[in-house]
């Protein structure tokens, strides 16, 4: 199998993990990013205060997300990006309960993604003084790029797993996993009341 999945990285308005106001995408292919995409999400009703805290971490704000599809407008895009793919992110944990939460908010039967994190991946293939993503995206030697951007977060999370996969001989996600001795996860479906 190819060394083929879809990085994933969401910034969110408040403490909610139901509160995403942008996603960010990239998908490889046979170890090579081949598309990037992303946009700002207006976070569900209920979720959706922008709490100063998040906003000076990643700079959006209310006004920005405006104009912006709502969660449940444009999940489909999201799940159309990542198709059948394992889902990567660094700090995967986080990525996936906001995935998870703004799927129950807004009643969407999300798929069961498997998903690998790269917070893991790093600490398995790189010794450093941190591993907070920009210090690992380095190692991986994937520099200057604008940390707390989803978009630009999702294609540093995709270079380190595409530099640990060459680093280790792995082939695809499984094989990377197993050289590593991390695990994929499956993500739990969204709890969707009937």
């Amino acid at each position: 199998m190819p060394l083929d999945f879809t990085a994933i990285d969401f910034e969110t308005a408040n403490g909610s993990r139901a509160s995403a106001c942008q996603v960010g995408l990239t998908r490889v292919r046979d170890g090579r990013v081949v598309e990037t995409a992303g946009w700002l999400i207006r976070p569900p009703a209920g979720h959706d205060l922008f709490q100063e805290w998040n906003t000076r971490i990643h700079g959006i704000t209310a006004e920005d997300v405006v104009d912006a599809l709502g969660w449940d407008e444009q999940i489909e895009d999201l799940i159309g990006f990542a198709g059948e793919d394992v889902l990567v992110a660094h700090n995967a944990s986080f990525d996936m309960g906001v995935l998870r939460a703004a799927c129950e908010v807004t009643a969407f039967a999300l798929p069961s993604y498997r998903y690998l994190c790269t917070l893991q991946v790093a600490r398995k293939a790189y010794t450093l003084p941190s591993y907070r993503l920009p210090v690992a995206a380095e190692a991986a030697g994937f520099v200057g790029f604008s940390h707390h951007d989803a978009i630009a977060d999702a294609l540093a999370c995709a270079h380190i797993v595409i530099d640990a996969a060459r680093r280790a001989g792995a082939a695809d996600v499984g094989a990377l996993a197993a050289a590593l001795g991390v695990r994929t996860s499956q993500l739990a479906p969204a709890a969707v009341a009937a």
